[in-house]
């Protein structure tokens, strides 16, 4: 199935395999959601992905608590196809009061919030994860 808007796919795969506690979920590939992925990655909220370039397929693996309960509590795409949100570094959110993360688009590339208010930089924010 074909998405028009590949980060709403990746959200929203993502969100689905969560509250049916599946262990990965499959998704479509392209060098943005590797981007997305690698940030969660680094901040705690998937255990680990790999890239598989023949079928140009993502194997997401989730990452759950000893008792089996996600560690991703909600995925919000902010930033949409038809409504852009533009935002300088003063302005991007602290989600969750720093228990999330916010990831934007950037001059510099994908990065998260924070390291774009360090960066003192300013994008479009794609999505907020916590």
């Amino acid at each position: 199935m074909s998405f028009n808007d590949p980060i709403a796919e990746l959200l929203t795969k993502i969100r689905n395999a969560k509250d049916v506690r599946h262990r990965y979920v499959d998704i479509s590939y392209s060098k943005i959601k590797v981007k997305m992925l690698e940030i969660m990655k680094h901040h705690g909220f998937v255990e680990n992905f790999l890239v598989n370039e023949q079928t140009r397929k993502i194997r997401v693996f989730l990452r759950y608590t000893k008792y089996r309960e996600t560690v991703i509590h909600g995925l919000q795409r902010v930033s949409t196809c038809g409504v852009r949100q533009y935002i300088g570094y003063r302005d991007i959110p602290r989600v969750f009061n720093g228990m999330g993360i916010a990831i934007l688009s950037t001059p510099q590339g994908v990065i998260d919030g924070e390291t774009a208010r360090n960066l003192k930089v300013g994008g479009e924010l794609l999505c907020t994860v916590w």
